[in-house]
């Protein structure tokens, strides 16, 4: 509590001193009515990359936005339901990130550069983030409130602060409806997935002052398990329902198979069909945003946003049943032990009336583990704003934002309980009772809480200087900004049989950031052959950080933008801008953590990470002389989980430097006024950053090191170690480190075209729309002592910058065809993603171009407001992949539909 009303008090002396500028020019603004209610009307129009508060500003940045009719159309209960179709947007974390801690969100991607590098805004201010990762989850958003949202190119860092480095994501609410809607909607899947809920909201009129628009929604999702789906059945296996023993005292080994059935071929169960493929969840979200005339220049404005989210998803371990380990548990069997048959009795060795017995097994009896989350996430803004004289407007707001979930491991058990029950319950084959070893973990509580405060004045010089080529617009402001983070993780985590010790940052940590920023925008000239009107813009911003670990940084950005409109027919634009990236609470204090290496092999998410040792079947000269020197004793399954003794090593860094980079965008945007209806958007772009942060996951060390660049100086070597022993692969080291260069460049396409049918029903309008995004250049520099890797239009960790999104193609598009008349909208749309090719060294594996198909219906019968929407998703059933190398379930879920053909229907009434 103390933080928050530290944080409103510094808020309301930035309020107190805009009031003192609002009373100031109270006099000024009553005699000039008109002009202000002008003024404040253009301040309502969000223009995303800038805060600059001028007429007819339009944006330097590339902008792509998808408008609330067509979110609307696609019968859009969350983000979800239509980001994935965003072909600026990877996949990100989604419904099918089952064993991520991010459960039952969707975060956003542009351009597969990281969840972490895309800023989510709401109506030009941060989205509160649930994740230590600065993850937001969208799907908290009301989709049906939106009116637009737009995807801005290029790093934004000098106008909205760090984290828009790959770009900015602006949802924008419509926090004028009037009226009242309600909607009832379902989503059918074969199998499980399914999906139902609803949602209502109001709107109304303050008495000609203001509006006050409240929203709730209700969603529920079915589970989808693995054996549903015949392209996820098949998984790795693990230790067996049967079990497998050695006689310690002989050495001699015996097992059961999952009939019973007593062999000396050692056992394994595949528990993937039991396994989650879409997480179930219930969610309830409720918004209320308000604007209010204070006084005839001063608007109160605010929001208040509440999303409680359940769900069911995999823990961190895996989703397989308890079991004894790799290296399996000794237990004392006893000589009368009523559960042993003659063929196991003559294989052990009893003194005294005990054998030592070890024992591999998996409790499968009690199904398989998974991890329950609740998430409660709360965010509000409030704030003022006016003018000072009709062109010059002031704002200033305080927000606050709270994520904390709770996370229980469910159908994990006592690992020490398992000894005292081996004589009284059979453990002998499948079948037996260990119910009493079964309990709830706690896994562990997590906080996280953002605080924004800001004051700024906008506007243009249009009072007193009108300027050669017309008035020049402004911005300056502060921002202030405080997160924090608080990780409380269960004591007994390390009893149990699955899951390990974890433990939290010794300090709880926060970033604080204290920020001055402006803006110019000069107009050169106006009114000429080829030149209707030519500005420029700059923006600048200094940021001063401070953290829990006590690096103190300073650190500038910046923005150079032109706007060239040659004519009403054609405009021109491009920007320069440098960008910034601190570590985040995530990246800079999470303890090391550790699982197994097995996991590795036998959890199926995490399977990109590791693709065997390279030293096994070497044959080239300097892989082998490399394996040598690195102590690799000779062949043996490095595949097999059994042989992957050691643990995988991650967390966070407390010496990482910040990402720094620059970004470049140049293009046009042609709307011909010999061909109404039409409007094409080109844009070329540049983003390369330094330092970038990142992983070096065992792939990419042990394939750099063996393969790629074999040389006894290579740093990656140092990344997986090996048993000095046996010469197998012991240790992974994983944790946040400052890698050397991530590169892109491509261009975005977006085009649409309407116009008026002169046959068919009245009002008939048929709209054409094209939006692409094209890769020309992809590279990832991990260390810089390597080789840049090329990643244009690949798959697999080798070119995945934050390990979530492991599908890199060079082309995504979306194409639609939308037939409009008064009672009936028909709209058929097409989804292409382009081919990509196994970034893992010497392979040859690819992946076709995919292509989707969907069709939506909305019918407006002649009853007043209401609306009947149908859909179809995959329209022809389209299979994931199932490629060399895949990512979890034997494709890329994150990229490729894993639900296949989906129907939807939904009802809406307005009035």
């Amino acid at each position: 509590m103390g933080q928050i009303k530290g944080g409103f008090l510094r808020c309301g002396s930035a309020i107190a001193s805009s009031i003192a500028l609002m009373s100031a020019s109270a006099v000024f603004a009553q005699e000039s009515g008109s002009a202000t209610s002008e003024a404040r009307a253009e301040s309502d129009i969000i223009v995303t990359g800038t805060r600059v508060r001028t007429p007819g500003l339009t944006s330097t940045s590339p902008i792509s936005a998808v408008e609330g009719e067509q979110i609307s159309l696609q019968r859009a209960v969350t983000i979800e339901d239509f980001s994935v179709k965003m072909p600026q947007l990877a996949g990100g974390v989604n419904s099918t990130s089952v064993g991520s801690d991010a459960f039952g969100a969707q975060t956003l991607d542009l351009r597969n550069l990281g969840q972490n590098r895309t800023l989510v805004l709401i109506n030009g201010t941060r989205a509160i983030p649930f994740s230590f990762r600065n993850a937001v989850d969208v799907n908290s958003i009301p989709a049906p409130l939106l009116k637009r949202v737009d995807v801005l190119t290029g790093g934004a860092a000098a106008v909205y602060g760090a984290d828009a480095v790959a770009g900015v994501v602006n949802f924008i609410i419509d926090d004028s409806f009037e009226g009242w809607q309600a909607n009832a909607n379902y989503r059918a899947v074969a199998g499980g997935a399914s999906q139902f809920g609803g949602h209502v909201m109001g709107g109304l009129s303050l008495g000609g002052r203001g509006n006050l628009v409240v929203y709730g929604e209700y969603t529920e999702r079915d589970s989808l398990l693995a054996g549903n789906r015949d392209f996820a059945r098949r998984g790795v296996a693990t230790l067996p329902i049967g079990g497998n023993f050695t006689d310690v005292a002989s050495g001699r080994t015996f097992s059961y198979d999952a009939s019973g059935n007593f062999t000396l071929t050692p056992q394994s169960t595949d528990y993937t069909p039991d396994f989650l493929l879409v997480q179930p969840l219930r969610r309830i979200n409720a918004s209320a945003f308000l604007k209010y005339d204070v006084l005839d220049n001063v608007e109160l404005y605010g929001r208040v946003m509440y999303s409680d989210l359940r769900t069911r998803g995999g823990s961190r371990s895996g989703q397989n049943p308890p079991t004894t380990g790799a290296n399996g548990i000794n237990v004392q069997i006893a000589e009368n032990n009523p559960f042993l048959d003659p063929q196991a009795r003559a294989r052990l060795t009893f003194v005294n009336g005990f054998a030592t017995v070890n024992v591999r097994r998996s409790l499968g009896e009690l199904g398989v583990t998974y991890a329950q989350n609740n998430r409660e996430t709360i965010q509000g803004l409030i704030g003022l704003r006016g003018d000072i004289t009709p062109a010059i407007g002031w704002d200033a707001y305080y927000q606050y934002g709270r994520s904390k979930e709770s996370i229980v491991v469910k159908g994990d058990g006592t690992r020490s309980a398992f000894a005292g029950l081996v004589n009284t319950t059979d453990i002998f084959g499948p079948g037996g009772d260990f119910t009493s070893v079964l309990r709830d973990f706690n896994f562990g509580d997590r906080k996280r809480t953002q605080q924004v405060a800001s004051a700024y004045v906008s506007g243009d010089t249009s009072d007193f200087f009108a300027g050669w080529a017309g008035p020049i617009g402004f911005t300056a402001g502060y921002e202030f900004r405080r997160e924090t983070g608080r990780f409380v993780y269960g004591a007994d985590l390390g009893t149990s049989f699955n899951q390990g010790t974890e433990s939290a940052p010794l300090v709880p940590p926060f970033v604080k950031v204290n920020e001055l920023f402006g803006e110019l925008v000069v107009p050169l000239l106006s009114d000429l052959p080829l030149v209707q009107k030519l500005t420029v813009e700059g923006a600048y911003r200094r940021s001063w950080y401070e953290k829990s670990v006590g690096d103190d940084r300073r650190y500038d950005t910046n923005k150079l933008g032109i706007n060239w409109i040659v004519s009403d027919d054609l405009r021109l634009r491009g920007t320069r801008q440098t960008v910034i990236r601190d570590a985040n609470i995530g990246e800079f204090a999470n303890p090391v953590f550790s699982i197994p290496f097995a996991n590795l092999r036998t959890v199926a998410r995490l399977f990109p990470r590791y693709a065997g040792d390279p030293c096994v079947g070497a044959t080239n000269s300097a892989t082998i002389a490399q394996c040598t020197a690195q102590g690799y004793r000779g062949p043996y399954d490095s595949n097999n989980p059994a042989n992957l003794q050691g643990g995988y090593f991650f967390g966070g860094n407390a010496n990482i430097e910040a990402e720094r980079g620059k970004t470049y965008t140049l293009g046009g945007v042609f709307t011909p006024t010999f061909l109404r209806g039409l409007n094409l958007s080109v844009d070329w772009y540049k983003i390369d950053i330094r330092n970038a942060v990142g992983q070096i996951q065992p792939v990419d060390a042990l394939t750099s090191c063996y393969i790629t660049d074999p040389t006894p100086g290579n740093p990656l070597c140092a990344a997986v170690t090996r048993d000095p022993t046996t010469g197998y692969i012991l240790n992974a080291f994983v944790d946040d480190r400052n890698l050397a260069l991530i590169k892109q460049q491509g261009i975005d396409i977006d085009f649409r075209y309407g116009f008026d049918l002169d046959f068919g029903p009245p009002e008939s309008r048929l709209t054409l729309g094209y939006t692409a995004s094209i890769v020309t250049k992809y590279s990832i520099q991990r260390n810089a002592a390597l080789t840049p890797v090329n990643c244009k239009g690949t798959y697999g960790a080798a070119c995945s910058s934050d390990l979530v999104t492991l599908v890199a193609p060079d082309f995504r598009s979306r194409a639609t065809i939308t037939w409009d008349s008064k009672p009936l909208t028909v709209q058929f749309g097409w989804r292409r993603i382009g081919s990509v090719r196994d970034s893992t060294a010497g392979s040859v594996g690819r992946i076709p171009a995919y292509d989707y198909f969907d069709l939506n219906l909305a019918v407006r019968p002649p009853v007043e407001g209401l609306t009947l929407a149908f859909g179809i998703d995959n329209l022809f059933d389209k299979k994931p992949p199932l490629p060399v190398n895949p990512g979890a379930y034997n494709t890329f879920p994150d990229t490729y539909d894993v639900l296949g053909t989906t129907f939807g229907f939904s009802v809406t009434l307005r009035r």
